[in-house]
């Protein structure tokens, strides 16, 4: 995976390159968290197109842990890059719930570069 953060529009972005195992997804958040302790982190996007399978143990704690610690440090809004790929639909449906809940902007796009135009949006 590759881990990004643009002090422009405060996104952290993180790229899977491939199915990540269960201590490799959480570390990459805890990561991000960690990070946002210091500088804001207001947008978060994740390209999951070659994420894989996410595993439901990780699914909740992203939903449980994750999602309200990010809040908590000022996270605004969402966005995941998705390609349709079938087996992270359920993920990705399971993460739209989740996110509603808590009133959080979250789109899906195609494209890093779609994600970033609308994150810019907040800012005009």
């Amino acid at each position: 995976m590759q881990i990004f953060y643009d002090p422009s529009l405060k996104i952290a972005i993180i790229a899977w390159k491939h199915k990540p195992s269960n201590t490799e997804y959480q570390a990459a958040f805890e990561l991000l968290l960690e990070y946002s302790t210091k500088h804001p982190v207001k947008n978060f996007l994740s390209d999951i197109r070659n994420q894989g399978v996410v595993s439901p143990e990780n699914r909740k704690w992203f939903e449980s842990v994750m999602i309200p610690k990010a809040i908590d440090r000022g996270l605004k809004h969402a966005a995941a890059v998705f390609d349709g790929n079938v087996f992270n639909k359920y993920y990705v449906n399971m993460i739209i719930q989740v996110i509603n809940k808590y009133k959080i902007p979250l789109k899906i796009l195609n494209t890093e570069e779609d994600a970033v135009k609308w994150f810019q949006g907040f800012y005009k």
